[in-house]
Formats: structure tokens, C-alpha cells, sequence
């Protein structure tokens, strides 16, 4: 009676127990956790990204209404000081333009005037306009943009600009046009990141 129940109760505990067809062993839990954050995280970039190139776009707009209500050559911004008098500030370091009536702006300055003025010079939102603003002057359209050169890259870019900006026979109806199709590049570069997220989808 004795070995009977031993022999039982050794069947009953050595059995392994069946897994229930919902639980997943840990590993692959922890992988399909780590599959859903990741998807997230890959959502919220591309949400980030659309937005910063729907404000770019924005950024553009405004630096295009500025160049329609006066374009200057030689200089970055045409301003009217305290006592009415017409001044022109060579640097974006001009601290008399902050805050003062504009009368003009060469290209580069009415990106830098519609992000904000001199102060927002250095800021990426800037940079990343005028990468927008070169690749139009430079590069196909519809190709994509090359985001994040190198500083010294930047620089000479932003002086791609000037020049083209101060040719002799430049006007502002080309400078215009020029920052028309930037808007267009911010808006293909939208289409791009969503074209983008949508073939990641169906992989």
C-alpha cells in the first residue's frame, strides 16, 4: 500500500507541467517587449521629425514674406534705429537690429530675422532652415537633404549663400523664389519621412 502510494505520488510531482498556450517563455517575452518599445520610440522620431520639417517649412515662409517687404545686398539686415535713421548691420552679432523695425534683409538674414533675430542665429532650428535654403540653391530638386555637416561645411555654405545673394545681377524675386522652393524641400522631405515609415511598416 505503501510502495503504491510512492509510486503515485512520483508520477504526480515529476510530470512536467503543460504550458499554457498564452505564456511565453521569458526570452522571446522580453524580445516582443522589446520589439513594441522600440516601435514607440520609432513612432515618436518620426513624429518629431515631421513636425520640426513642418515648422522649417513655416520658418521659410516667413523668412520668404520678409524678403518680399525688402531685400537688401552687402549686409544682413537693414533696421531703423532709435533716432529713424536707416542702419545696416553686417553680422548677425548686430545687436541694434534686435528688437528694432526692419526695412530689409539679404537671404540669410531673413532666416535668421523669421527665426527670431540675431539671438537664434546659432540655433539648430536656423541651421537646419539654411541647410534647406543650400540644398535648394545647390542640389536637384527632389533629391533628399543631407542634414548635420560638418561646422566648418555649414559655414562655407552659408557663405554659398551671401554670394549668391550680393551677385550684381541678383534680385529679390529670384531670392524669393529661392526660399519658394526650400518650402518645397521641407514639404518633399515630409513625404520622404512618411513613404519611409510606411515601407518599415510593411517589412
Amino acid at each position: 500500500m505503501t510502495l503504491e502510494f510512492r509510486v503515485q505520488h512520483d508520477v504526480a510531482t515529476d510530470a512536467s507541467p503543460v504550458p499554457s498556450p498564452n505564456r511565453r517563455p521569458g526570452l522571446p517575452g522580453l524580445l516582443d517587449r522589446w520589439r513594441a518599445h522600440r516601435a514607440v520610440v520609432r513612432a515618436r522620431r518620426v513624429e518629431e521629425q515631421l513636425a520640426e520639417l513642418h515648422d522649417l517649412g513655416q520658418l521659410l515662409s516667413d523668412a520668404r514674406a520678409v524678403i518680399e517687404r525688402g531685400w537688401i545686398q552687402h549686409a544682413w539686415f537693414a533696421y531703423l534705429d532709435v533716432h529713424g535713421r536707416v542702419r545696416k548691420a553686417s553680422s548677425a552679432a548686430a545687436v541694434g537690429v534686435q528688437g528694432r523695425p526692419l526695412v530689409g534683409a539679404c537671404l540669410v538674414g531673413s532666416v535668421v530675422y523669421a527665426a527670431g533675430g540675431p539671438a537664434a542665429v546659432h540655433s539648430q532650428r536656423v541651421q537646419r532652415a539654411l541647410d534647406i535654403v543650400w540644398h535648394a540653391l545647390a542640389v536637384e530638386e527632389g533629391r533628399p537633404v543631407l542634414w548635420c555637416p560638418a561646422p566648418d561645411v555649414r559655414m562655407a555654405r552659408v557663405r554659398d549663400l551671401t554670394s549668391w545673394n550680393d551677385h550684381v545681377s541678383r534680385s529679390s524675386d529670384e531670392v524669393a523664389g529661392l526660399l519658394l522652393t526650400a518650402e518645397r524641400v521641407a514639404v518633399q522631405e515630409s513625404a520622404r519621412v512618411q513613404e519611409r515609415t510606411l515601407a518599415r511598416s510593411r517589412t
